[in-house]
């Protein structure tokens, strides 16, 4: 039986915030057409054209108007995620050779004739957004263009990996990896990390340097100040839950919940948008491949969400250069290899400003700005072009 789907996850939280759309757009035209709403002042201006434009239309016909639209909004939303349901793409699996495995740790092995390159994706996400298809995927494509990747898998947090924080993920599964990847050939491998990724490798490449040949970080968060993310309060909460004693890894809902409110909105409307499409295109299994991906994430251990939380987003550690993983300050500027930097044009989860701070401290990185978002770059319709050419390109210069 093919399993229901779920998303978008938190499924609920979505469908009650587009519903109170629905039930608070006509009192609030009301109130914006009687200039009795406090704007931000980024919108400022365009509130006060749109006052002044309303001043004249009878206000009992326009809150008419409005919740009518915000009726047809709520039935499109619910359209695209019953299409999105009902949709009969399903990602089948891909045999891989199991190169290296700790607790629930694998360590993928596409094959390939070129030089092992090391992944490193997110602890949050699933590994395969670096091969969604799969044979379709990054990963692949690397393989077919002679590269051999190795795609690190951390799987869901098992008995020992529940009591993991960061520097126990990067102690005990990353740097275990990376030797077995150099053992491959005898000699240094490059080191490829995403997001949350690129700092877990950062910190691997300057413990082991002399096993790191290249490092590629891919929309790495540096400054976490940088950049609008008002995520005060619900990462407080979190931190705080994550932070009891044998507290048990924090779920994938209320990790989910935390992205969304970086863009409250956007859920509703990329599923409206859906609802348009032909479910045969092209771009209707990009959106479900993608979606399902973001629906399949893995529980976050405890140690981590306090580390990530409260040592990243509320005191900014690595900006600050004050972050210490594994005995020692993390400075980038003491990379002793080839780096390569792609910052994404249109990153909403990791702001261009965060992760430009980053490149702005290694001496002579080559840096890329994908005119893509933080997963289109890595899986979106323009990713050959925006990233996987370029990483290619860049790997055929350690050679």
């Amino acid at each position: 039986m093919t399993p229901r789907r779920r998303g978008p996850r938190p499924l609920p939280m979505h469908l009650t915030l587009s519903a109170s759309v629905l039930t608070t757009s006509p009192a609030a035209s009301l109130a914006a057409r009687n200039g009795l709403i406090s704007w931000n002042s980024s919108v400022a201006p365009q509130a006060e054209r749109l006052s002044r434009a309303l001043h004249d239309v009878d206000a009992d016909a326009f809150a008419a108007i409005v919740g009518a639209e915000a009726g047809r909004r709520l039935g499109s939303f619910i359209a695209g995620v019953r299409a999105y349901h009902e949709h009969p793409w399903r990602r089948s699996d891909q045999a891989l050779d199991v190169l290296w495995r700790s607790g629930s740790t694998s360590l993928l092995d596409y094959g390939g004739p070129g030089l092992p390159l090391l992944m490193v994706p997110s602890l949050i996400n699933r590994s395969y957004i670096l091969d969604l298809g799969p044979g379709e995927g990054l990963c692949s494509w690397l393989r077919r263009n002679g590269a051999r990747p190795l795609l690190l898998d951390w799987g869901e947090p098992g008995v020992t990996e529940a009591r993991f924080d960061l520097d126990a993920y990067i102690a005990h599964r990353l740097l275990p990896a990376l030797e077995a990847a150099t053992a491959i050939t005898g000699a240094a491998v490059p080191l490829l990390g995403y997001c949350m990724g690129g700092l877990i490798a950062l910190s691997g490449a300057l413990a082991r340097p002399d096993r790191v040949r290249g490092l590629a970080l891919l929309a790495t968060p540096w400054d976490f100040h940088a950049g609008v993310l008002s995520w005060n309060a619900a990462l407080a909460a979190v931190a705080a839950l994550a932070s009891r004693p044998s507290a048990p890894p924090v779920p994938v809902d209320v990790v989910q919940t935390l992205f969304a409110s970086i863009q409250p909105g956007n859920v509703e409307t990329k599923f409206r948008a859906f609802a348009r499409l032909d479910p045969d295109s092209d771009r209707a299994r990009t959106f479900v491949a993608l979606e399902d991906w973001l629906n399949d994430g893995v529980p976050l251990a405890a140690g981590v969400a306090v580390d990530c939380l409260h040592g990243w987003y509320r005191d900014n550690l690595p900006a600050r250069r004050t972050w210490v993983s594994l005995g020692r300050t993390i400075d980038p500027g003491t990379l002793d290899c080839p780096v390569l930097v792609a910052l994404p044009a249109r990153d909403r989860i990791v702001p261009p400003e965060s992760a430009s701070a980053l490149a702005d401290l290694i001496p002579q990185a080559t840096m890329i700005e994908p005119a893509a978002g933080h997963v289109g770059m890595v899986a979106g319709r323009r990713s050959l072009a925006a990233l996987w050419q370029p990483v290619l390109s860049w790997l055929t210069t350690l050679e």
